[in-house]
C-alpha cells in the first residue's frame, strides 16, 4: 500500500480513485464495510481504493477533553488499511490549518485536485470543514459540481448497538477481549519492544517477556489473558524476517502480590519456551480471551499454584 502524508505528495495523475474517509480507529467491521463497498466501486469504476483518514484524533485538537484512548497507532492503523484491500492512504496531519479549511476548499484540494476521485464513501456521522460544517448532503452536492459520485454507508449493529471503536474500547476496558474481537474481526494487539524487568517470572518458574510502557494498542483491562505473542525479531524491518507465533499467557496490570511495581506491565508468558530469548525484540500480543482478573495473593506459593492453573486454562482455551 501507497501511503502519502501530504496532498503534495501525490503525484500527477494519479487518479481515478475511489476514496474513503473516516477516522478508522480500529479499522473495525463497520470501517471494514465502507472499504469493501469502496473496492467493488473501484472494480467497476477501473480505479484505486484510497483512504483518507487522520494522524491523530481530530477531538485530540478540538476537544481534548474530550479525545479518548485511540485503539490503534498510525502505524497500526495503516497496516490494517493495507489488509483490508486498500491501495493507497492520504495521512492528514490534523492541525488548526486543516481544521479551519472550508469544506469546498477540503474537497477541491484533497479529493479532486490531489486524488482525482470518482467516488467518496462515508459514513452517515462523517462531517469535514471548518466547525464541521460539510456534511455527507455537502459532499454530494459538491459531487454533482466535480463530478463524483457519493455514498453514504450504513452503519452495521450488534445487539442493537452501532458498531463503533467507542463500544469496541468499552468491551476492552471491561475485559472482554472476546467480543472485542467479534466486532474488530481479529483480537485486538498491543504491539512493543521486550525490555528487562525484576526477572521475578523466571525465578517464579514462569519467565515473561516485559514490554516496553511505549506501546502501540489500547491495553486491556488488567487480568490475564490467553493470547498470542508473534515476534518480529530484533529488525522487523528487515525484507526477509520471518514472524514466529508462539501460544501465550498475558498478564496486564501491575502484580499486587508485590508492592514494586507501580506502573501497569504487559508481560507474555510463551508457552513450553522457558529458554526462548525475546530481548530487544519488537512483538505483537493478541488477546483472545480472558482467564480471570488481577488479585493479590496471599503468598508466592499461592501465586505459583494460581500461575499453575492460569497456564493449564491458556492450554485449553489456545487449544494447546
Amino acid at each position: 500500500m501507497i501511503v502519502f502524508h501530504a496532498p503534495g505528495e501525490v503525484p500527477d495523475g494519479f487518479g481515478p480513485s475511489v476514496v474513503a474517509i473516516g477516522k478508522f480507529d480500529g479499522v473495525h467491521s463497520g470501517h471494514r464495510a465502507v472499504i469493501d463497498r469502496a473496492r467493488v466501486a473501484a472494480a467497476e469504476a477501473g480505479a484505486r481504493v484510497v483512504a483518507v483518514t487522520f494522524d491523530r484524533n481530530p477531538l485530540s485538537l478540538l476537544r481534548p477533553e474530550l479525545c479518548p484512548e485511540p485503539l490503534v497507532s498510525l502505524d497500526q492503523k495503516l497496516g490494517l488499511l493495507a489488509e483490508a484491500g486498500v491501495d493507497a492512504t492520504l495521512v492528514l496531519r490534523f492541525d488548526r490549518a486543516l481544521a479551519d479549511l472550508a469544506p469546498r476548499a477540503f474537497v477541491e484540494h484533497m479529493l479532486v485536485g490531489a486524488l482525482g476521485v470518482v467516488h467518496v464513501l462515508v459514513g452517515d456521522d462523517f462531517r469535514f470543514g471548518k466547525g464541521g460544517a460539510g456534511t455527507p448532503q455537502t459532499l454530494a452536492g459538491m459531487g454533482e459540481e466535480f463530478g463524483f459520485r457519493t455514498d453514504v454507508v450504513g452503519d452495521i449493529e450488534g445487539g442493537g448497538r452501532r458498531v463503533s471503536s467507542t463500544w469496541v474500547r468499552d468491551l476492552l476496558a471491561a475485559g472482554d477481549v472476546a467480543d472485542a474481537a467479534r466486532l474488530l474481526g481479529r483480537p485486538q494487539e498491543v504491539r512493543g519492544e521486550v525490555v528487562h524487568g525484576l526477572k521475578r517470572g523466571r525465578e517464579l518458574g514462569f519467565p515473561t517477556a516485559n514490554l516496553s510502557g511505549h506501546l502501540e494498542g489500547f491495553v486491556p483491562a488488567d487480568g490475564v489473558y490467553a493470547g498470542w505473542l508473534f515476534d518480529e525479531g530484533p529488525d522487523p524491518d528487515a525484507p526477509a524476517h520471518p514472524v514466529t507465533r508462539y501460544p501465550a499467557a498475558i498478564s496486564v496490570g501491575t502484580n499486587p502480590t508485590f508492592d514494586d511495581v507501580h506502573a501497569r506491565q504487559v508481560e507474555a508468558y510463551v508457552l513450553d519456551e522457558d529458554a526462548l530469548d525475546l530481548y530487544d525484540h519488537r512483538v505483537r500480543v493478541a488477546f483472545t480471551r480472558r482467564i480471570r482478573g488481577m488479585v493479590a495473593f496471599s503468598g508466592i506459593d499461592a501465586l505459583i499454584a494460581q500461575m499453575v492453573n492460569d497456564v493449564a486454562r491458556v492450554r485449553d482455551a489456545l487449544g494447546e
